[in-house]
């Protein structure tokens, strides 16, 4: 039952000059629990009533049919609603053990939605500047889905552009194949570290970069043959991230696959005739939007991202006929994807407000921005293998004989990493400090974790019972916020995906845990009586809730830690 709905029917019967959408959108939850389950406030009825909201607030809960509710009361200007517990309890343990996906909506209509996420440079490692595109992006996939959507994760690599231009004459100058053949990724950043310190005192290498990409534009054998050996030895390194994380992609299509597809891009702008010289260079004047121009070809010919960008946003509405195309791109790049937008529409494409750009804050560490150019970069596989070791130390220490140890360590060491970033809001920088990641205390994963695994523990104990759904109520007091919580997942799934933000999810988990670990240090679950039955249903439906919080969010849910 949609309890809200019910509360603002019965305020609708007895206050008609309110519409019942008004009404609805008007209720509230109170923060206090002991204040009712929800509150009307009545201030905008002062004023056609000509009464003050507290007098209104008194008439109206004695006037509102309380039959369906334990009791209405009038608290200052709000009249409060009391929800008859028992029978709601039961009501929400039946919906999420008797519901395959318990929470799910089908308000996407398995529409398609583009996801552009990770997206990181061939010939460079993948930095803890990394994490955030690719989990945040993965975590939006899934809570797509369970909004209805059919999320298509592609893998948009940096393969393409200036920057291998500059390897490319780093590598001339300085480069050893064995080096590399030896120690490619480690070796090829070594090598434009360099290329950017002694570019500064000599302008003239980044000519030279320029000329090298412009060579490996225009097809030039030598120039091919080192992008493809640098992209082949990068796509093995990052797959061995991405396996440690449990991530897959539906397309690994970069920028270079973009190369023969520029052309039309370029036609379109000159036949809609917005493509202008400026400087030798081509552009789009987007002054009518606000803002700067869009660079779209160089003096030399050579293209950039935004060329390269439109090419990718034409083909995924062809290809794939998104109704939303994301961007899972840092909030440096806020203007570059207003821009993009801005040239779609130019070009008369009306599917141009499906582009959104996700924008998010940076990771520092120390308090310091992480940089391959200045060569102050954190690994994340370091620190991934780091935090699975911290987990694996803590696990020793606490359960020394859980089986399969290692297995549980990964788990909970990446679960910790990834856990970490998806509570912070998406557009909000923090601070990464492993210690504090990686915790069994606290706002963290495996927290929630432990919360899960002890609820199995409870489980296990009690004989993996099946449930008898004909009495699922429970008269203590203690599990009144728990039952509550899990009845909002559905809205939780909704507001996640309308924010774009897996916070809401991470944040509700973390409740979820909290309210539930608290339910159990003040109940004996495995008490037998006539509610042992609703106890374990309500521990079940905790596991099941917990466990989808999780994994929606790209994190495992061991049963023991």
């Amino acid at each position: 039952m949609d309890y809200k709905a019910q509360v603002a029917q019965a305020i609708a019967a007895v206050v008609p000059e309110l519409a019942l959408a008004d009404i609805t959108a008007k209720i509230e939850v109170p923060k206090d629990s002991s204040m009712g389950d929800f509150a009307f406030p009545t201030f905008l009825l002062a004023k056609s009533r000509r009464m003050a909201p507290q007098q209104i607030a008194s008439e109206l809960a004695t006037a509102i049919d309380a039959a369906e509710f334990t009791k209405i009361v009038a608290a200052g200007p709000y009249v409060n609603f009391f929800l008859n517990q028992a029978d709601f309890g039961a009501e929400i343990l039946t919906a999420v053990l008797q519901t395959a996906d318990y929470g799910y909506n089908t308000d996407g209509e398995a529409g398609h939605v583009t996801i552009d996420m990770s997206s990181p440079n061939i010939a460079k490692p993948m930095s803890m500047g990394h994490l955030r595109s690719t989990v945040i992006g993965n975590s939006l996939a899934e809570i797509s889905k369970a909004n209805g959507y059919q999320p298509i994760k592609i893998n948009h690599l940096g393969d393409w552009g200036t920057q291998f231009g500059k390897l490319m004459s780093a590598y001339k100058r300085w480069g050893s194949e064995a080096e590399v053949k030896a120690d490619p990724i480690n070796t090829l950043v070594k090598y434009y570290v360099r290329f950017h310190e002694e570019a500064k005192e000599n302008p003239a290498l980044d000519d030279e970069g320029r000329a090298w990409f412009k060579k490996l534009e225009d097809g030039n054998a030598e120039a091919r043959e080192l992008w493809a050996w640098f992209r082949e030895e990068s796509l093995k390194e990052f797959m061995d991230l991405y396996d440690f994380l449990d991530i897959e992609f539906d397309s690994f299509n970069g920028e270079a696959f973009y190369n023969d597809k520029m052309d039309d891009v370029l036609a379109t702008l000159k036949d809609k005739n917005v493509l202008v010289e400026s400087q030798g260079a081509q552009v789009v004047n987007l002054d009518k939007y606000n803002l700067n121009v869009a660079m779209i070809q160089r003096t030399d010919g050579a293209t950039l991202y935004m060329t390269r960008d439109l090419a990718a946003a034409i083909f995924r509405k062809k290809n794939y006929n998104f109704v939303k195309s994301l961007y899972v791109v840092g909030g440096e790049q806020r203007e570059h994807f207003m821009q993009l937008k801005a040239v779609l529409k130019e070009m008369d494409y009306d599917w141009a407000d499906d582009v959104e750009h996700i924008p998010f804050g940076l990771i520092t560490v120390d308090g310091k921005k992480l940089s391959t150019r200045s060569g102050r970069i954190v690994l994340l596989k370091d620190v991934l293998n780091d935090s699975v070791a911290l987990a694996q130390s803590q696990i020793d220490a606490k359960n020394p004989a859980l089986p399969n140890k290692e297995q549980v360590a990964h788990q909970v060491g990446a679960g910790a990493v990834v856990f970490h970033d998806l509570m912070n809001e998406r557009v909000g920088n923090f601070d990464f400090k492993l210690e504090e990641v990686v915790r069994f205390e606290g706002d963290t994963g495996p927290y929630v974790q432990y919360a899960n695994a002890r609820a199995h523990s409870i489980l296990r104990k009690a004989g993996n019972p099946e449930i008898d759904y004909s009495n699922l109520t429970i008269s203590d007091e203690n599990v009144w916020e728990t039952e509550k919580l899990l009845a909002d997942f559905g809205d939780i799934l909704r507001r996640a995906w309308r924010d774009r933000e897996p916070s809401v999810i991470a944040k509700y988990a973390l409740n979820l845990a909290r309210t539930f670990n608290k339910y159990y240090a003040n109940s004996k679950i495995l008490t037998e009586d006539a509610e042992l039955n609703a106890r374990l249903a309500l521990v079940t439906a905790v596991t099941k809730v917990l466990t989808e919080s999780l994994r929606l969010l790209g994190v495992k849910a061991p049963v023991e830690m």
